[in-house]
Parts: C-alpha cells; sequence; structure tokens
C-alpha cells in the first residue's frame, strides 16, 4: 500500500495512533467512560465499513444491512443462552449465519436495481426483526441479556475492558485491510467495473450477478462480526438492533465519512456517534441538530470528510 503525505493521509494515521493510544489515555485520566464510548464506535465503524463495500464500491444501496448486526448478536445470545460460552463456537456461527442470510438475501435482491433492490434488503431486513420479536424463548421484543461474554480458553478475557478493546480495534483494522485486499484485487476491479456499467462487464464475459453476490455475502459476514462483537459489548441483544433506522445510520456514517473511500466510514462513524454523544447531553431532540448538518454535508461536501480533505490536499 503506497501512502502519499497528503491531509486525507495524516488524518488517517493520526486516527489509528489515537485509538491505538486510548486505553493509555483513559487509564492516565480515568476516564473509564471514553474506553466504553470508542469500543462502541469501534464495532459501528466496522459494520459502516462492510457497508461502504458493497455501497461505496459495489453501488448496491441497501437499507437492510443492519439485520446481520442483529443477526451475528442473536448467533452470540442464543448460544450462550442454551450454555454454549465458547468464542471459538460463538463467533464462526455468527459469521456463517450471517453469510447465509446475506446469501438468500443477495440471490433475491441483486435481480432487482434502483429503488427495488433497496426496497427487498429493507424487506429482509424488517422479517429478521419480526422473526426476532416472536422469539419468546430468546426474549422477544424485550431482548436476551448475555450473562457471560465469549470464552476464548484463557487466550483473551472479553470481560477486561482493555483487552476487549483491542479485540475490537484489531477486528476494525484488519476488516479495512481485507477490504483494501478485496476493492484493490481483480475481483474487486470487476466490481466496481459493474458498479460503473454492467452491460459492458458481462459483454467482455464476467458474470456480474456473481461477482455482486460474492462481494455481498463477504460484506454481510464482516457486519456479522460486529453484530458479535456488539453482543459482547452490550451484554445484551434485541430486534431493536435490527431496526430500518439502524441501517439508515449505518448510511449517513458511511456517507458522512466519505463513500467508496476505505477509511471514510471510520472516521463518518466516529464524527457520527461523538456528535450523537455530545449532542444529546444537551437535549433529547439531538436529531434535530443533526439531520441540518448532515443536509450540509450532503449538499456542499461531496465525498464527505474525506472528500474535505482530498480538496484541501489538491489545494
Amino acid at each position: 500500500m503506497k501512502l502519499s503525505f497528503n491531509a486525507r493521509n495524516v488524518v488517517v494515521v493520526l486516527v489509528i495512533a489515537g485509538l491505538l493510544l486510548l486505553p493509555v489515555y483513559s487509564a492516565l485520566s480515568g476516564k473509564v467512560f471514553v474506553l466504553t464510548l470508542f469500543t462502541r464506535i469501534i464495532i459501528f465503524a466496522l459494520a459502516a465499513a462492510s457497508l461502504n463495500l458493497i455501497m461505496g464500491y459495489g453501488g448496491m444501496m441497501s437499507f437492510g444491512h443492519a439485520a446481520y448486526l442483529g443477526i451475528g448478536g442473536y448467533a452470540v445470545g442464543i448460544l450462550a443462552h442454551e450454555g454454549i460460552g465458547s468464542g471459538f463456537i460463538q463467533w464462526p456461527v455468527a459469521l456463517i449465519t450471517s453469510a447465509l442470510f446475506a446469501l438468500v438475501i443477495g440471490s433475491l435482491s441483486l435481480r432487482t436495481r434502483g429503488v427495488y433492490f433497496i426496497m427487498i434488503t429493507l424487506a429482509f431486513a424488517q422479517m429478521a426483526y419480526y422473526v426476532a420479536s416472536g422469539l419468546s424463548r430468546y426474549g422477544g421484543d424485550d431482548g436476551l441479556t448475555i450473562y457471560k461474554r465469549s470464552d476464548f480458553g484463557g487466550l483473551i478475557n472479553l470481560s477486561d475492558r482493555v483487552q476487549f478493546y483491542y479485540v475490537c480495534l484489531a477486528c476494525l483494522l484488519g476488516g479495512v485491510y481485507l477490504i483494501w485486499r478485496i476493492v484493490n484485487s481483480r475481483f474487486g476491479m470487476v466490481v466496481q467495473g459493474v458498479r460503473s456499467n454492467e452491460q459492458r462487464m458481462q459483454a467482455i464475459g464476467f458474470p456480474a450477478y456473481r461477482y455482486r453476490l460474492v462481494c455481498f455475502v463477504i460484506s454481510g459476514t464482516i457486519c456479522g462480526l460486529a453484530g458479535a462483537l456488539l453482543a459482547n459489548n452490550t451484554d445484551f441483544v434485541s430486534p431493536a438492533v435490527m431496526y430500518w433506522t439502524r441501517s439508515g445510520d449505518l448510511m449517513v456514517m458511511v456517507i458522512f465519512g466519505g463513500m467508496g473511500s476505505l477509511f471514510g466510514p471510520v472516521i463518518g462513524a466516529i464524527a457520527f456517534l461523538l456528535l450523537e454523544e455530545f449532542l444529546s447531553q444537551f437535549t433529547e431532540y439531538w436529531a434535530l441538530i443533526m439531520g441540518p448538518l448532515l443536509l450540509l454535508i450532503v449538499l456542499f461536501a461531496r465525498g464527505g470528510i474525506m472528500g474535505i480533505l482530498g480538496r484541501f490536499s489538491r489545494g
């Protein structure tokens, strides 16, 4: 990966360094809440990065991406409820279940385009939401409490805040690296080519549907990992995490940070959730303030925060 010295890369390096050193700051200052807040931010940044893979690079505007958060979370929660506490079982099940659900959704929705694709992904996510709400054995609408975090046989203690934070950060950085490798591979180039001109890519011999479907499944699997982390972070999982508004939040994070840029969703998740936390301290109607801010970004800052930094670099 070749890096050049510009505003965007400087900000990315500073953000990564800040995230790596955050537990040190939390320990020295005694502000435990900062570590808790950024653990949550990192998890949602991973989910946003997975959405960016299909939305930013693949041109697939999925409005049901939060379903994989819930599926990954429920896989962990249900297995824990049934007495299976091993992370070596819980996490692979979360990934496989999310991948299978993405395969089903993708195989149907990718046969459509535009608003039809958006509505089908939304419909499947809402279906998953109502199924989870009907699971009375696992809490139904009230959600499911997880009394013990995933156990990795003493290798990692997820009950330790610092260790869990670094596990989440490692998953985020690993996820971003995987997405970078995918985007810059032959496979990723074909997916981006299909986004630009599907008919032309099919004419030269590429099976566009298959490429898009594999990309869709990879994205859902990564988001399922974020769901497993989220369940361990909150010690709780509920159908609310799959509701369509959560998918909207993920889309806003991607657009806010910079759709189609590698680190944009991470910056977007940090900015969005910090703004939410800051504004909510002053008013419960923080969304009324957040809305116009996001509207200004969309209207006057094409490419989001990373786009603004890119224009500074060229200037």
